[in-house]
């Protein structure tokens, strides 16, 4: 048995847990939203023709903010097409995914189905084939209270009150050739500080988030974020962070350790924002938006259907996870809590069916992925601030990521109710990782649940017909004395931990 060890103390707060870090994404892509959140017909279907059992499972999930509409698909939308009476809308094509999109969902109705869902909207605008005027008028629609145009049009078409979205997003993905509209960082970066400039105008108090790069493994990585941030650095709050992960070639080891990958990411990506902040003498910092994380096997995916295939929500990257995947998804929350203090909202993309912790059948049942329990555990009980976790522990080899810690941990204090959450990877393939944890400065604590998610079949998934084949298990073996608390973590695991004041 491997074993690992490190100590707990209240005073070594990275930052208070931030809510946002437990976000979503939906895209009008594949079968996300139609036959996702929406289906008309289904026998859970509310008045409004949303799913109620992927409502019930949003709300368990704890997602607490939500990225829409896209994604790709955002820079060819036209958001008017998705207002007024559903029958006048018109059919358009998506050129992202070579689908057709009916509009039937548009900013209205989705702004109903997110308040059922109870999520705060991250809105981003069209910069592709758009721009200033356009995020002006989907602004003034979405936020102004009455006596406009478009006010007027938003509130007769039945939302008297303002939806107040607080944090919208310049683009998507600007830095990819794939991207209808893709622009160089300078023509991006004038683009991105022009319609920021103009947003704040019409509502000061407005958070803005920048496009980062599509990856670190985009050629321009680092360089499109100097740049960009050179012309946009005053007008941006964050600027965006995309990263996926998939096995290649069996090798697990390396997979497991992907949050290494993400850890230099975001360092990176600080690194980068704070040499350009020195250089133009600010002393403002620059958050990071994680607004599109997951495991996705991009390698499997062949591409979208050819233009010939135009069909409404084809069956698009329905990846189908299985525990070490769940494991990797347990692992990259731990270091988006680790960056706290820079990292102000991620997204886990998508929700529904598209690489997703939710999956449906049209007219069936709907059922929890296994990355589904890693995420809804950390969003209900990683509460107050993040402590800084110091591992000594065993290693592993990788062959992408070379010597790795085996075990991977962040904890979460809440100075209000004394209450202490341990979220813990083990990432030996093949050995049991005995852990230790010294609470001695955080005394009087008992445990009140432990979660595991493993099984000795690292590759098992959940199924329509199976939907509870893997699902956290109660852990038997935290023991707790003498204010040191020990616990075995299976190879291959991901285990959560909450401990509460005694008595």
């Amino acid at each position: 048995m491997l074993s690992a060890s490190f100590p707990l103390n209240p005073s070594f707060v990275i930052a208070p847990v931030n809510r946002r870090t437990f976000g979503t994404f939906v895209e009008h892509m594949g079968r996300c939203v139609y036959t996702g959140i929406y289906e008309p017909g289904h026998p859970t279907a509310d008045k409004d023709g949303f799913r109620g059992d992927v409502l019930e499972l949003t709300r368990e999930l704890g997602a607490t903010v939500v990225r829409y509409p896209g994604g790709n698909f955002v820079s060819g939308y036209r958001w008017e097409d998705g207002i007024g009476p559903v029958g006048e809308r018109p059919v358009r094509r998506d050129l992202a995914w070579h689908s057709l999109e009916t509009n039937e969902i548009g900013i209205d109705e989705f702004a109903r189905w997110a308040k059922k869902a109870d999520l705060e909207i991250m809105y981003a605008v069209n910069l592709g084939t758009r721009g200033v005027q356009e995020a002006l008028d989907v602004q003034e629609y979405l936020n102004h209270p009455e006596g406009t145009r478009l006010s007027d049009l938003r509130r007769a078409n039945g939302a008297k009150e303002p939806y107040d979205v607080a944090i919208f997003c310049l683009g998507n993905e600007m830095d990819g050739p794939w991207q209808t509209g893709h622009k160089t960082a300078h023509e991006y970066g004038r683009l991105a500080a022009e319609t920021a400039r103009a947003l704040r105008s019409a509502q000061p108090g407005i958070e803005l988030v920048a496009c980062g790069s599509s990856s670190s493994s985009m050629p321009t990585f680092g360089a499109w974020e100097a740049e960009v941030l050179e012309l946009a650095y005053d007008q941006v709050d964050y600027i965006s962070a995309h990263a996926y992960y998939e096995e290649h070639d069996g090798d697990l080891a390396s997979f497991l350790a992907s949050a290494v990958d993400m850890d230099h990411f975001v360092a990176s990506v600080v690194a980068t924002a704070d040499s350009v902040g020195a250089r133009l003498k600010s002393t403002k910092k620059i958050g990071i938006s994680f607004d599109e994380w997951n495991v996705w096997y991009l390698s499997r995916f062949e591409g979208a259907p050819t233009p010939e295939e135009w069909a409404v929500a084809p069956r698009v990257i329905e990846d189908h996870y299985n525990v070490a995947d769940a494991v990797v998804v347990g692992s990259l929350l731990v270091s988006l809590l680790r960056h706290s203090d820079r990292v102000t909202a991620a997204c886990q993309a998508q929700l529904v069916n598209v690489i997703a912790p939710i999956m449906t059948e049209p007219g069936g049942r709907a059922w929890r992925q296994t990355i589904f329990h890693p995420f809804a555990l950390t969003a209900r009980l990683a509460k107050g601030e993040v402590l800084r976790v110091e591992p000594r522990a065993a290693t592993v080899e990788t062959a992408r990521y070379g010597t790795v810690a085996a075990l991977d941990a962040v904890a979460t204090h809440d100075p209000q109710t004394g209450e202490v959450s341990v979220f813990a990877v083990n990432r030996s393939t093949s050995e049991p990782t005995e852990l230790t944890i010294d609470l001695t400065a955080l005394p009087g604590l008992q445990v009140a649940e432990t979660w595991t998610v493993a099984d000795a079949d690292p590759y098992a998934r959940n199924t329509a017909d199976d939907p509870e084949r893997v699902v956290p298990r109660e852990n038997g073996s935290a023991s707790l004395s003498g204010g040191t608390l020990t616990l075995e973590l299976p190879p291959v695991s991901w285990s959560a931990v909450r401990l509460v004041p005694a008595g």
